[in-house]
């Protein structure tokens, strides 16, 4: 029998019908010394979910009256994440003893405890008055390691299945490898195939050790046999420990029913005990959810360079191009473009949006927007349907409405823009005075020149325009220009005065006609300089454009060629400055 298949099961992979479970026992005790980390080994994660989380994921899914989590190492640690993720799980520490059995022992007195409690609070049974409660904990009970991060529900939901309908004492899961070096070997009774006995490596004879199936570290025992058993296991073994696999033994020579169901996917129930086997169960995690997406109607164009959570959802008709990530939580709309070269975590795109080279976090992109190349989207990031966010931009906490624009080399921060609202490129948002945060309004439709800084708290209102070159500290009303910088000055033959003998002095006077052309020797600068009588001319032979090239070209120069708008704002700037020039004439300072 495969235990990777179930014929008759739920959306979830659980087989239907599957008999409720008394309780799950859930491994975590273990050090994991050769993940050299400080980090406990079931707390590493693949998948964007902890090893613990894996297990726990499958477990929950069986609907088990109680899951308890057996903690050592590090406990208050490994104790915190459990909790975090698993609603209701007893966390149970492990005594000193060492060994599996130990382990499955500390559980099992916590459980039968929480069973004496709740037919306590249940009240005594008419006719039953003075009677003991029982031994405790009745039904299935299933005893997983925590370190299996592949083990899906409909595996351990056959394994429950077949343990009742054939009314074993224990049923074991187990797998055939290729090398079972250090794995436990499972011995099986000729005729029948029974499970005789489970013996770990070292204390395994020649013979043994020849078998090539082996213990997966997943059970499901009655709850009496197990009580019985671990009352009885010994440290008489090659480790000194209380082996959990002595009680399939013990079942047997009890007369139970000890039975074995074969995963016929080892990776499903393989375990991980360094780095390198983390990786690769990484990859292949990796590899299944990929394929269940493009299965599922998503374009996946390299694989190789895709990475995606478990927990992330994609709708039909979304493009992934290569080198993403998807992270966490993050959802994707039908019809979006995610990539290349991209890295979301906790991120909603809507439908139709393009994000191409962009890292974000927490953030929400609108149906239809464009993100990127080169953005960063940090927490709090809001982008409005047809929005953009472009090169070089980055974002924190700000909301952005519809069709509204940062399209180049700006930090917006702490801020509220309106819609249809341009913000010019190379735009700072001053949000910080060195002790607290500040908050920015841009308005609906407004148009900010390049090069702003707006230093809040400020308010830039519907409508509104400000300079290039501008540093908004006031509020600017609706449909208002702020301007702050100066005029211009141009102070006729500086670069002669200052700069003799360099070749900009030489290029500045053949300009004017009045000496030769620079030789290019100057100290001042490692770069060779061009001689031009003509600033507009170019020198050298030009390669041949292509006819799209011609046509692009053209288009910006019809475009060059158009008339500067004018208003009643921009003619009374340019009277302004033409006053203040007059006045500094001739200073050179």
């Amino acid at each position: 029998m495969t235990a990777q298949t179930a014929p008759t099961s739920d959306d979830s992979g659980t087989p239907q019908n599957t008999p409720r479970l008394a309780a799950a026992v859930v491994l975590a005790a273990g050090e994991g010394t050769r993940m050299r980390s400080t980090t406990p080994k079931l707390l590493h994660t693949i998948g964007g979910r902890s090893l613990l989380g894996h297990v726990l994921t499958a477990t929950r899914e069986l609907d088990a009256r109680r899951t308890a989590v057996v903690v050592r190492h590090q406990a208050e640690r490994v104790a915190e994440h459990a909790r975090a993720i698993a609603e209701g799980v007893l966390v149970v520490e492990q005594d000193e003893l060492p060994g599996t059995g130990a382990a499955v022992r500390s559980a099992l007195s916590v459980l039968d405890a929480a069973a004496h409690a709740d037919r306590a609070a249940h009240g005594v049974p008419l006719g039953q008055e003075g009677q003991v409660l029982g031994a405790g904990l009745e039904g299935p009970v299933l005893v997983v390691a925590g370190d299996l991060p592949l083990l899906d529900s409909g595996t351990l939901g056959e394994l429950v299945a077949s343990h009742v309908a054939d009314g074993n004492a224990v049923t074991v899961l187990t797998t055939v490898v290729a090398d079972p070096t250090g794995y436990g070997r499972v011995v099986r009774e000729d005729g029948t195939g029974d499970v005789l006995r489970i013996v770990e490596h070292r204390d395994a004879s020649p013979e043994e050790l020849a078998v090539a199936e082996i213990n997966t570290s997943v059970y499901v025992f009655d709850a009496g046999v197990l009580r019985a058993g671990l009352a009885r296991i010994t440290q008489h073994n090659a480790q000194g420990e209380l082996y959990l696999t002595d009680v399939v033994a013990l079942a047997r020579e009890d007369g139970g029913q000890v039975r074995a169901i074969l995963s016929e996917d080892a990776h499903a129930v393989e375990g991980v005990n360094d780095r390198v086997q983390l990786a690769a169960l990484g990859r292949i995690l990796n590899a299944r959810i990929l394929e269940d997406w493009m299965r599922a109607g998503v374009t996946i164009v390299d694989p190789a360079t895709t990475w995606i959570d478990v927990d992330v959802d994609l709708a039909p008709d979304v493009t992934i191009l290569p080198g993403t990530q998807l992270h966490g939580a993050t959802v994707v709309s039908t019809g979006a473009t995610i990539g290349p070269d991209t890295t979301l975590t906790d991120v909603e795109v809507g439908e139709g949006a393009v994000v191409s080279r962009t890292h974000a976090s927490l953030s929400v992109i609108g149906a239809g927007a464009n993100v990127g190349p080169f953005a960063y989207l940090r927490p709090g990031s809001v982008l409005g349907e047809k929005g953009k966010i472009g090169t070089f931009v980055e974002t924190k906490n700000v909301r952005i409405g519809a069709g509204s624009k940062v399209p180049h080399l700006s930090y917006v921060g702490d801020a509220t823009i309106g819609e249809g609202t341009n913000i010019g490129a190379a735009s700072i948002f001053v949000n910080y005075d060195g002790v607290h945060k500040h908050h920015t309004t841009i308005g609906s439709h407004a148009r900010t020149g390049a090069d702003n800084l707006f230093v809040a708290p400020v308010t830039v209102g519907d409508g509104a325009y400000t300079g290039a070159g501008s540093v908004i500290r006031q509020d600017v009303p609706a449909g208002a220009l702020g301007v702050s910088a100066g005029a211009q000055r141009n102070i006729e033959g500086w670069v002669e005065r200052r700069r003799p003998g360099t070749a900009a002095a030489q290029a500045a006077a053949a300009a004017r006609g009045e000496g030769s052309e620079p030789t290019g020797n100057d100290d001042s600068s490692d770069d060779a300089v061009v001689p031009a009588t003509e600033p507009a001319t170019l020198t050298g032979a030009m390669p041949a454009l292509g006819a799209q090239a011609l046509r692009e070209l053209a288009k910006h120069a019809d475009a060059a060629d158009q008339p500067r708008p004018t208003s009643p704002h921009s003619e009374a700037l340019d009277d302004t400055l033409t006053i203040r020039t007059a006045r500094t004439e001739g200073t050179d300072r």
